[in-house]
């Protein structure tokens, strides 16, 4: 990226939030491979939730993703609850454990620090920790949570359009696991909104981009969520149109990686981020941005199926070829 593309409307370096999901370790070990890479100290807040706060970041939150889970934890651990409900709560989230992910919220980091995320991803599966390919049930992900170099609409849309363009490339970077492309979380925009979106005159301001992207979009599960930055920009259009409480406002991309493979010694998060920067890229070069959308436009409109010609393919090609 460009000096300036890397910085925001403000002139401080760009950030990244992450998100990591895994399993096959407990709430301890995950604390104490933060704590070994980043310092800090590690506070409890319930079975099901643990922090590591203090570090040069901020605070790490790891946490069994499951919501009445933690609520429930939160209460006992304010003394709202009898030994017997304690034990049964217990007993609930070591078989919830087996069914759903802890998480890790890392704090945001600048872009030109990410690579200490490597250190720690080494340890935890040193560890042992397991990711989408650990067993068949494990619908994991990795989330980048990208801040923007500027949140006006136009800049917006540019991310759009590139990413509907590398939607296809990026999955078939990652190698999509089947248990990730049968859940929910990963879905792909749908042909009527890329029409939409990468019409060469499709330009429209904020509360023109974020009615027409709530009128096909009333969901979380798209692999780039824009509702926690439409959240941030109109809490009221996104809450009247899903009202969910898990969309947490923010000023960044919300962009779910195909799986969390961290369990295996080729995977690397950084190169995850690297297919990313090729989004970014393109959300820079104007003239290569408007040609990708026609060619995307027009590989849409045919009629032959995608298995005998894939968008992805013709993207790596693209993407090989900078004139």
């Amino acid at each position: 990226m460009t000096p300036a593309h890397n910085l925001t409307c403000e002139g401080d370096e760009r950030r990244v939030g992450v998100e990591i999901e895994l399993a096959g370790i407990e709430l301890d070990d995950i604390a104490r491979c933060i704590q070994a890479t980043f310092g800090g100290r590690v506070e409890r807040v319930s079975v099901c939730e643990q922090r590591v706060a203090g570090t040069e970041f901020g605070r790490f939150s790891l946490e069994l993703d499951l919501r009445y889970l933690k609520q429930l934890g939160r209460e006992q651990s304010h003394g709202h609850s009898s030994e017997l409900e304690n034990l049964a709560t217990e007993a609930l989230a070591a078989v919830a454990s087996n069914l759903v992910p802890f998480e890790i919220v890392c704090p945001p980091i600048p872009f030109s620090r990410l690579s200490v995320l490597e250190t720690l991803v080494q340890a935890l599966r040193e560890a042992g920790a397991l990711g989408t390919h650990g067993a068949a049930r494990y619908a994991f992900g990795v989330h980048f949570n990208p801040e923007l170099p500027a949140l006006d609409s136009h800049t917006l849309v540019r991310y759009l359009k590139a990413y509907l363009c590398l939607h296809d490339w990026l999955g078939a970077r990652e190698q999509t696991a089947l248990v990730r492309r049968l859940s929910p979380f990963i879905q792909p925009y749908t042909r009527e909104y890329c029409e939409q979106v990468l019409q060469s005159d499709y330009w429209p301001d904020q509360d023109g981009l974020i009615r027409d992207y709530l009128a096909l979009n009333p969901t979380r599960n798209r692999a780039l969520d824009m509702l926690p930055l439409l959240a941030w920009l109109d809490p009221a259009a996104v809450q009247a149109a899903v009202p969910d409480e898990k969309v947490n406002a923010r000023p960044t991309l919300h962009y779910r990686l195909p799986n969390s493979d961290i369990d295996n010694p080729r995977w690397r998060l950084l190169d995850a981020w690297q297919d990313w920067q090729q989004v970014e890229a393109l959300v820079q070069s104007p003239a290569r941005l408007d040609a990708l959308c026609r060619d995307y436009l027009i590989h849409l409109q045919r009629t032959l199926p995608d298995w005998i010609a894939p968008w992805s393919e013709k993207v790596e090609l693209w993407l090989a070829d900078p004139s």
